[in-house]
């Protein structure tokens, strides 16, 4: 009988987190969760041991963590980014209180999500060996994420700490919160209501969430990938008015008002990455096909009734 690993997942509550918890007690991990909120009730499992703690708050971190996680993903971070001062604490100050919590003790391997946002105005397909400084990433967000990369690559290169950064593109799926892009389009359509956008001449890179999973799992079991940013994405970015018209058409519904949404004078029009590392490095590339995991998105808040 095979030993379980033990997990510990940092934001184990959230979007990507509850898919990640899903997927790995299939393959019979232990898997914890710290979050500073409990589980909604569509995202709680039963086999997941919940701590509630929040990881701005050090002290009680490391009161809260005294189990060994060989394995760690943090997800962590508050998602509403108005208040700057608090989104920068999380995802970046919170990355360093979760490492010094348990940096002492035998990591096999750390993964970090990090963000597409982290490359500012680098043209696109974005290549992971471009590098960005804080001064040409524009939102609060972009550069608590950026320095929470470079804390942990000098880490590595100083003391060979087991880390892995995936910079993240537009992740969308099943269980996903109503306030983001996807499933905002997809409430409007199945309702048949009219709603206002841009004039969708942006595109961006969409990777669903099964697909994001197997890329974590891949890093976690994957040594190559110690010290190494890799990007997660499609590499096949989708114009914003398709994207709408392919959910309008599928969930056979709405109204877009294009162009009601004015784009932002700093807005870039491109943003998608190459992904040639994930497929070296990881042996990973995308299995769901855009249209598939629309359908199954589409499918899944049908059902919920949002």
């Amino acid at each position: 009988m095979k030993i379980k690993k033990d997990i510990l997942i940092v934001g184990g509550t959230g979007f990507i987190g509850f898919h990640l918890a899903k997927s790995l007690i299939k393959k019979n991990w232990n898997v914890t969760s710290v979050s500073s909120k409990p589980a909604k009730k569509n995202r709680y499992l039963t086999k997941v041991n919940y701590i509630k703690c929040d990881i701005n708050n050090q002290k009680l971190l490391k009161k809260k963590i005294k189990k060994v996680y060989p394995y760690i993903v943090n997800l962590g971070g508050y998602i509403d980014h108005t208040d700057k001062r608090k989104t920068y604490n999380s995802h970046f100050k919170g990355c360093k209180n979760i490492v010094e919590s348990i940096k002492k003790k035998n990591i096999i391997s750390f993964v970090q999500l990090g963000s597409s946002v982290e490359y500012g105005h680098i043209k696109s397909p974005q290549k992971e060996d471009k590098k960005s400084k804080p001064n040409l990433v524009k939102s609060t967000y972009g550069i608590a994420k950026l320095s929470a990369t470079n804390y942990l690559l000098k880490l590595y290169n100083k003391s060979k700490f087991p880390c892995s950064i995936l910079r993240l593109y537009i992740a969308y799926g099943p269980n996903q919160d109503i306030n983001r892009f996807i499933p905002i389009v997809i409430n409007a359509c199945i309702n048949k209501k009219k709603f206002p956008c841009s004039a969708g001449t942006q595109y961006r890179d969409f990777v669903y969430v099964e697909d994001v999973v197997r890329a974590i799992i891949k890093t976690l079991l994957n040594k190559k990938s110690n010290g190494e940013i890799i990007n997660i994405g499609s590499g096949k970015p989708k114009k914003i008015k398709y994207l709408i018209n392919k959910i309008k058409s599928i969930a056979k519904g709405g109204e877009p008002d294009f162009g009601k949404i004015k784009l932002r004078k700093d807005e870039i029009l491109k943003l998608f990455p190459d992904i040639s590392k994930a497929k070296k490095i990881l042996k990973w590339k995308p299995q769901v096909r855009f249209e598939s995991g629309l359908k199954k998105t589409i499918k899944y808040y049908n059902e919920t009734s949002l």
